[in-house]
């Protein structure tokens, strides 16, 4: 009896032993997995008011825009403005949430997400003409991607030149119905908005085309005559 007893006691501790282990196993992998991911995100750029520092601190987001600007014909000057301003190059940029009696949180303003604050009805027409494997708002490439795009419908769509940055980000910020309704003349902490846009766009403009040729044809494959 005694014996029983003990190996029931042994193969208890044993088998809490080996919980224990397994739960360990799980915390630490699930550490690394936190670390790898925050290893994974890009840093925010130190000098966001200058194009050149941005391209210099993350130089595939220079082919990135091109990469947009080639596919929609919407200036890289311009697809890097919108992001400027609508995450301040943060991946993981959301609206502020809503609060109910104050302080209890209770979801968010919008569904807007990521370095394009795409929302989500935008986010799924786009993926379901681009297709949504591997894509997303926290991708770079993706989000320019996403904001060439956008502009290149609402030109289409509303006659809005692809270099007019301030009209594009309104119809941008309102939708192509809100704009095409004018919803945006009764918003003028909006229209302030749109014209530092454009403001932003004209400067890292001119701030490109000094540097440019620092970035063009910087990977091993950008060779001629595939690249010039």
């Amino acid at each position: 009896m005694a014996s029983r007893q003990s190996d029931g006691v042994l193969s208890r501790l044993t088998a809490r032993l080996s919980r224990r282990r397994w739960i360990g196993a799980g915390i630490v992998a699930l550490l690394l997995a936190a670390l790898v991911a925050a290893g994974c995100t890009p840093s925010v750029p130190d000098r966001q008011q200058d194009l050149c520092a941005v391209f210099h601190q993350h130089p595939d987001w220079y082919d990135y825009a091109k990469e947009a600007e080639d596919t929609w014909d919407v200036p890289a000057h311009i697809l890097m403005a919108f992001v400027h301003h609508e995450s301040s190059y943060r991946s993981d940029a959301r609206p502020p949430r809503k609060y109910v009696l104050w302080f209890i949180p209770w979801g968010r303003v919008s569904s807007a997400k990521g370095y394009a604050q795409a929302q989500d009805p935008a986010w799924e027409d786009y993926t379901n003409e681009r297709g949504s494997f591997w894509r997303s708002r926290s991708d770079m490439e993706d989000a320019l991607d996403f904001v060439g795009w956008y502009n290149h419908g609402t030109s289409r769509e509303l006659g809005i030149a692809k270099t007019d940055a301030r009209n594009l980000y309104l119809a941008y910020h309102e939708g192509r119905g809100g704009y095409r309704r004018g919803t945006w003349k009764k918003k003028p902490k909006l229209q302030q908005i749109a014209k530092r846009v454009a403001e932003t766009a004209s400067r890292y403009e001119a701030q490109l085309k000094r540097c440019e040729s620092e970035f063009r044809c910087d990977s091993w494959w950008e060779v001629w005559p595939l690249c010039s």
